[in-house]
């Protein structure tokens, strides 16, 4: 239907007559005859005439979203199928409607069949699924090449990344010839036809493409192979990824890499390699994108030396280092110990090893950050090698202020920091921006073996009491972050000073006071243990009256600290009353089933205990009898402090008391069940019941492991700071000390069966 307005024409009812030139406008679907009407209903709407026109279209249903593309066409691309692309564009040159439903003429065509061929459009029968009467479409909408994938790919795209056979490559040269744009195209990832194919792996698609952009001329040739996609890469990118281009078996992985090992890939893959068909094409090609990450840079970060060489080859040297963040090939190289192209790179561009990333690293602080030892001859000739190339660097310091040797400390690389420090003795005591040198840093990063060799080498030993910004040594660092393990080891050295102040007067031992906690806790803490050792050592608080410490550090708790302590005790007194319940329990229990068993009623002395007078079985009653009476009134305690009837100071003493006698209870218990399995066992299986007897302490050795490591710590700091006489009677103090609270119900145990044995009767 269409409806038309002209100048001369009757003019609706109330409409002003105007004289103006007729304009012609065309309305197809509904949407632009709103758009037509809202024209005319304007005031200052010029005179025009309007064509409204209903046309019979293929139901939407059955057609792709608008600039989808053809699933035809697509089915075409992906199989090579040039008969059946050709046959889609001559429907589109006769202004046929789109063709969504495939016929037999067409299956076939897509299998590669030629009988389809002979029935043409002009003389068959008529299409299965096509519209018989197409409107007449503006010559703008013939778009068949135009469509593209939900990812962006159009139809050479998707050709280009399936095949590279003859018929593939015919199927790109006529999408080609019908619209040379879509060489050029790139779907939504930013990626051309060549991308697609260089990724696939097709050499001859790829070739293709390129020669398909040279008729044009070598600017058309040259803007297709250095169009990079959303990531800033090249399909020369892609091709370094695709192509194998890692370095065989070398006998001698420390030789230098004076000849690089050729590719393993015979004659005919070698003429295929894609990366020389991209640098053959276009030797600047390395040089591209200026942005991101270079191709050589990539090649080093895949660990691909032969492409890299192949790289610098073929571009005369004329080729881009440069990576990510600022860094070039020579960063990257540095960390990847297992290729052999660090040593080319230098040779190849010497500035490389003075350049510096966003960060302000120079390669040097990339080797520094490699973690080895003595063994790792590969790690340790890399950094070698960028040292010696510029050994200045060791000089320079990153954007945090960081030199190498802070970077070594932070990782633990101690081999690296004893090669820095045989070269330049005077960097040791190179500050960071906190005025820290790198024994600072290996403790703020827990390093204790760089600690533990600074303080065991006496040519650093000068550093060991500097000062950074805030006045702190490196034993200020160490208490502060309550690090036994480093504490002993600075104590261990007798230049390390133990009453220097920082700038807020801090001792290290004001700093271990401090860090006391407050509420009831572990004897064997780590702020409890370094408290200790430095009073142990001499060490002082601040110039304060004594009076004023203990003021200082001794207040009273407050009622905030009071209920957190009293809910501690709470809880620690659930878990412990569970566990000296169940040691009273079988206590009891193993009471009246000892061992043995009872004699018969009509024997002497009948129910008594068949191996009553024995030295292990009176010695198995007492650790039985130990174990029953140290875990009740251990329950008891622990009942007394988990009530707040009590005061905090009267529940807080019955807690410590309780665990101590469960701890005693445990020892017991360990004893009686040691005994009783070597009664029973010991005439019929005596190597077991020996093995048993043995094993069984390791309940009570491993619940004082902590204090015998610890103890094991200490012994080199007590022997250098009280010399070996001392030291050997502190720790002989303190195992007898040791044995006598942990051990006592074992040597009651044993005393006792003595003595009943000697009395026996």
């Amino acid at each position: 239907m269409a409806s038309i307005i002209e100048e001369g024409a009757p003019s609706p009812p109330n409409a002003p007559t105007v004289a103006m030139d007729a304009t012609l406008m065309v309305a197809t679907d509904r949407g632009d005859v709103k758009k037509l009407k809202d024209l005319v209903n304007k005031e200052d709407a010029v005179a025009m005439v309007v064509v409204t026109a209903t046309s019979k279209k293929p139901s939407k249903e059955h057609q792709p979203p608008a600039g989808r593309i053809n699933p035809l066409l697509l089915a075409s691309a992906r199989v090579g199928s040039w008969k059946a692309l050709n046959f889609l564009l001559e429907r589109e040159d006769a202004r046929s409607p789109p063709m969504v439903t495939p016929t037999q003429q067409f299956l076939e065509l897509l299998a590669g069949g030629s009988g389809a061929m002979e029935r043409t459009a002009g003389g068959g029968d008529v299409e299965e699924g096509v519209d018989q009467d197409p409107p007449a479409l503006p010559a703008g909408a013939l778009a068949l090449l135009k469509g593209v994938t939900p990812d962006g790919d159009t139809a050479l795209h998707a050709a280009a990344g399936n095949g590279d056979g003859d018929d593939f490559l015919k199927f790109a040269g006529i999408i080609c010839d019908r619209d040379r744009d879509l060489l050029f195209a790139k779907n939504h990832m930013g990626d051309t036809p060549l991308h697609c194919a260089v990724r696939a792996g097709r050499y001859k698609m790829a070739s293709h493409l390129i020669a398909l952009a040279g008729r044009e001329g070598a600017d058309s040739k040259l803007k297709l192979l250095r169009m990079d996609n959303e990531r800033h890469e090249t399909a020369l990118h892609e091709a370094v990824r695709i192509e194998d281009g890692r370095i065989l078996e070398v006998k001698d992985r420390r030789a230098s890499f004076d000849a690089v090992p050729t590719s393993h890939a015979d004659g005919a893959a070698e003429e295929k390699n894609m990366v020389k068909l991209l640098m053959g094409a276009d030797p600047e090609l390395a040089n591209y994108p200026a942005q991101g990450i270079s191709p050589l840079y990539l090649a080093i970060l895949l660990e691909k030396d032969t492409i890299a060489v192949t790289l610098y080859e073929k571009s005369g040297g004329n080729l881009s280092y440069s990576g990510p963040d600022g860094q070039t090939a020579l960063h990257i190289a540095v960390l990847r110990i297992t290729n052999a192209v660090t040593m080319k790179l230098l040779e190849w561009n010497k500035s490389l090893i003075a350049q510096v990333d966003k960060h302000g690293s120079t390669p040097l602080h990339f080797a520094s950050s490699l973690r080895h030892n003595h063994r790792d001859i590969r790690i340790f000739n890399r950094i070698a090698q960028v040292f010696k190339a510029n050994p200045a660097a060791l000089y320079q310091a990153d954007n945090s202020g960081l030199f190498p040797l802070h970077v070594a400390a932070s990782i633990g690389a101690r081999s690296t920091i004893e090669f820095f420090l045989q070269e330049f003795p005077d960097s040791a005591g190179l500050r960071n921006a906190k005025g820290r040198t790198f024994l600072h840093v290996a403790v703020e990063k827990r390093r204790w073996e760089i600690v533990s060799f600074v303080c065991q080498t006496p040519s650093v030993e000068w550093i060991l009491n500097m000062q950074d910004k805030n006045g702190n040594t490196a034993l200020h660092l160490a208490i502060k972050r309550n690090m036994l393990k480093t504490c002993y080891a600075l104590l261990g050295n007798k230049k390390v000073l133990l009453n220097l102040s920082n700038v807020k007067g801090h001792t290290p031992l004001d700093l271990s006071r401090r860090n006391l906690p407050r509420r009831i806790y572990y004897k064997m803490i780590s702020e409890s243990q370094i408290h200790s050792a430095l009073i142990s050592f001499g060490a002082e608080h601040s110039v304060l009256r004594h009076d004023h410490i203990e003021g200082k550090y001794g207040r009273p708790l407050n009622q905030k600290e009071k209920n957190e302590q009293s809910d501690l005790i709470n809880n620690a007194t659930q878990m412990f009353i569970v566990g000296a319940v169940l040691i009273a329990t079988v206590a009891f229990g193993a009471t009246f089933a000892i061992p043995g068993g009872y004699k018969a009623d009509d024997h002497l002395n009948g129910g008594t205990p068949t191996l009553a007078g024995r030295y292990t079985f009176e010695a198995f009653m007492m650790a039985n009898t130990l174990a029953f009476v140290c875990s009740t009134v251990a329950t008891l305690g622990l009942v007394l402090s988990g009530t707040t009837l009590f005061d905090l100071r009267t529940r807080k003493m019955n807690f410590i008391m309780s665990v101590s006698l469960f701890s005693s209870s445990v020892t017991s218990m360990t004893v009686a069940f040691a005994l009783a399995a070597y009664m029973v066992l010991a005439p019929v299986a005596r190597s077991t019941a020996i093995a048993i007897f043995i094993i069984s302490p390791v309940a009570v050795l491993y619940r004082n492991l902590e204090k015998i490591l610890k103890l094991r710590l200490l012994a080199r700091a007590q022997f250098v700071r009280k010399g070996p006489i001392s030291a050997m009677q502190y720790f002989v103090g303190t195992v007898i000390s040791l044995i006598m609270w942990e051990l006592w119900p074992v040597i009651v145990t044993f005393a006792w069966a003595g003595f009943a044995r000697i009395h026996h009767g």
